[in-house]
């Protein structure tokens, strides 16, 4: 399961450290690709397949923009010696990932976002949050 919060910084090259408590459950290799509001998703492979049969349960109609967002902008990703993830520069635009990076976990994946959009996000969503646990009856 990954949970927890690591801030790292992005180097000039688009190399990011991953944190070393996530990198065993993501495997050797494992898939980056843009994801809601704004930052990117980091999924083991098997992880990134139930995401791929959740899309295609909808129908290739239903699933097609998805599909496509997911997809086109998907790229696997090896960690070097030192624990470092090539980003392509795609999805550091798409995340605005230029130097201050926040590293969450979500349970089955991770998500990488723009420190400061992170901390705005988090600041803002109290209140819905609360909402949220109410609503699930929590």
């Amino acid at each position: 399961m990954f949970v927890g919060r690591f801030d790292y910084a992005i180097d000039g090259k688009g190399r990011l450290n991953f944190p070393a408590k996530f990198r065993d459950g993501m495997g050797e290799t494992f898939i980056v690709t843009r994801w809601l509001d704004h930052c990117l998703a980091a999924f083991p492979t098997a992880e990134f397949e139930k995401v791929a049969e959740r899309i295609a349960e909808k129908g290739l109609v239903k699933g097609r923009q998805v599909s496509r967002m997911l997809y086109s902008s998907a790229t696997e990703v090896t960690p070097d010696k030192q624990g470092r993830i090539q980003l392509p520069a795609e999805l550091r635009q798409y995340a605005n990932l230029s130097h201050d990076v926040t590293i969450i976990g979500n349970r089955t994946f991770a998500e990488i976002w723009n420190t400061d959009t992170w901390n705005q996000n988090q600041a803002a969503s109290d209140e819905d949050f609360t909402a949220a646990m109410e609503a699930l009856d929590f």
